[in-house]
């Protein structure tokens, strides 16, 4: 495992959770560069993070362990929890920033639209189809 570099600054923040079934680790740096550390036992989890931290130029650092096992709710649900934590304490106070904002992409096949309320109310809403 490779730890993150220590960073200072006013918007880094880290958040670790633990529960019965995970253990998670993580570190944001909204002023980063898009580096990405993504260790969790769900690899397609963490190639999309390392697309969050390229496209939006973040620093992202994920530790995690889970009850993969059964299946991998829980420890996605426990990251996306301390990531949205770790994200909402590196805003701080949120002067300065436009509260909400929207982007389109077309990647390959698919086309991605992402809507972002920073308020600070938590809310995700995911309508997808995944053939299988």
């Amino acid at each position: 495992l490779v730890e993150p570099p220590e960073v200072v600054g006013s918007r880094v923040a880290v958040v670790k959770r633990s529960t019965k079934e995970t253990s998670v680790e993580v570190r944001v740096n909204l002023d980063g560069t898009g580096q990405c550390v993504a260790n969790s036992p769900v690899g397609f989890l963490n190639h999309m993070l390392d697309q969050i931290a390229s496209h939006g130029l973040f620093d992202i650092y994920v530790n995690a362990q889970g009850d993969t096992w059964i299946d991998d709710h829980h420890t996605v649900e426990d990251i996306a929890l301390a990531f949205g934590g770790a994200f909402s304490k590196a805003l701080g106070d949120r002067k300065g920033i436009q509260r909400f904002g929207e982007f389109s992409a077309p990647l390959d096949e698919a086309l991605t639209h992402v809507v972002l309320d920073l308020s600070g109310r938590a809310h995700l809403s995911c309508d997808l189809t995944i053939p299988s």
